[in-house]
C-alpha cells in the first residue's frame, strides 16, 4: 500500500476517510487509445465515485495544436476547472478507470499550473470498485470556485529542448511506451508516424513501474526499475510517451522518489515521429 501523500499519490482508505470533507475535489480523468475499446465519458455516466467531476483531457487541451491533447492556455484551463468547481484551497484527488493510466497526466497538469494540492488515487477506479465502496451515476452540483494559477515552464518541455538535450546527452529521456514501440518493431496507433525512439533515449514501460493490480510500486521498487533500464538519477530527467499521457505516469514516480528535476515532453512521439527532419533510432537502447 502506498504511503499517503496528498501531493502524489493517495490511498482508496486515505479517500475513503476523507469523502466528506468540504475542500475536497474529485476528478475523474479516465482517457483511454481507440484501440482500447472503452468511452471513458459512458464510463463516468454510468458509475463514478461520489462528487467526481469529469476531466475531459481531449478537450481541455490547446485547441489551436495539430497535435492531440497538449497543455490548454492558462486561461482555459482556469475557466474549466471553474466551471467544474474547482479552484484555490481545494485538495484535489484525481484517478482513472484503468487503474492509473492517465491521471498522472492531470496530477501533472495541475502542478505545470502551479497546483500543488492534488494526488493520484492509487489503483484507481478499479481498486475502488474492487472493495466494494460507494458510487453515483449522477454528476455533483458545481458551484465557481476563483482559481489562480502561476505556470511552472520548469516541468515542460518542447521539441526543441528535447533535440538539445537529445544531443547534449545532459538529461535522461526516459520514454514510457512498450518496448516493441519504442524499438519500432511494432506499429505506433497513429498514423502517419515512424518506429522508433528519440537517439540517447532509455525505455522504462510505464506497467515496470506498477504493480499488478495497477497501483504504483513502493519507492525502493520504483528506483530499482530506473536503474535496471539504465537511468542515472543523478541528472534532470525528460519524459516521453506517445502523446504525453502515460509518460505523467514516470513523473509521478520521480516525485514518489524525491527527484525533482523533471519534465515532461509533452508532444512526445506523436511530434517527434511526425517530422522527418528529426533523427531517430531503433532498436534496443
Amino acid at each position: 500500500m502506498a504511503t499517503d501523500d496528498p501531493k502524489t499519490l493517495v490511498s482508496t482508505d486515505w479517500l475513503a476517510a476523507h469523502l466528506s470533507d468540504p475542500d475536497l475535489r474529485i476528478l475523474d480523468a479516465s482517457w483511454y487509445l481507440p484501440d482500447m475499446g472503452r468511452d471513458a465519458r459512458a464510463e463516468y455516466q454510468a458509475a463514478h465515485i461520489p462528487g467526481a467531476r469529469f476531466f475531459d483531457i481531449d478537450e481541455i487541451s490547446d485547441a489551436r495544436s495539430e497535435l492531440p491533447h497538449m497543455v490548454p492556455p492558462p486561461e482555459k484551463f482556469i475557466s474549466r476547472l471553474r466551471k467544474m468547481g474547482v479552484g484555490d484551497g481545494h485538495q484535489v484527488v484525481v484517478y482513472d478507470g484503468a487503474g492509473l493510466f492517465s491521471a498522472a497526466r492531470v496530477w501533472w497538469l495541475f502542478r505545470l499550473f502551479g497546483k500543488t494540492d492534488i494526488a493520484v488515487l492509487d489503483g484507481g477506479f478499479p481498486k475502488w470498485q474492487a472493495e466494494g465502496r460507494p458510487e453515483e451515476d449522477m454528476p455533483p452540483l458545481t458551484r465557481d470556485r476563483h482559481m489562480t494559477v502561476s505556470l511552472q515552464n520548469h516541468l515542460v518541455r518542447d521539441v526543441t529542448q528535447v533535440a538539445a538535450a537529445a544531443k547534449l546527452g545532459d538529461h535522461e529521456i526516459v520514454d514510457v511506451r512498450s518496448p516493441g514501440r519504442f524499438e519500432g518493431a511494432e506499429p505506433e496507433p497513429r498514423a502517419g508516424l515512424r518506429g522508433g525512439h528519440i537517439p540517447g533515449a532509455k525505455n522504462l514501460h510505464y506497467r515496470a513501474l506498477l504493480n499488478g493490480d495497477g497501483t504504483m510500486k513502493d519507492p525502493e521498487a520504483l528506483r530499482a526499475a530506473f536503474e535496471a533500464t539504465g537511468v542515472d538519477l543523478s541528472k534532470p530527467v525528460i519524459t516521453s510517451c506517445g502523446s504525453g499521457v502515460t509518460a505523467a505516469i514516470a513523473n509521478l514516480a520521480l516525485a514518489r522518489l524525491g527527484h525533482d528535476r523533471h519534465a515532461l515532453y509533452d508532444g512526445s512521439w506523436a511530434e517527434w515521429g511526425m517530422y522527418d527532419d528529426l533523427p531517430i533510432a531503433t532498436g534496443k537502447a
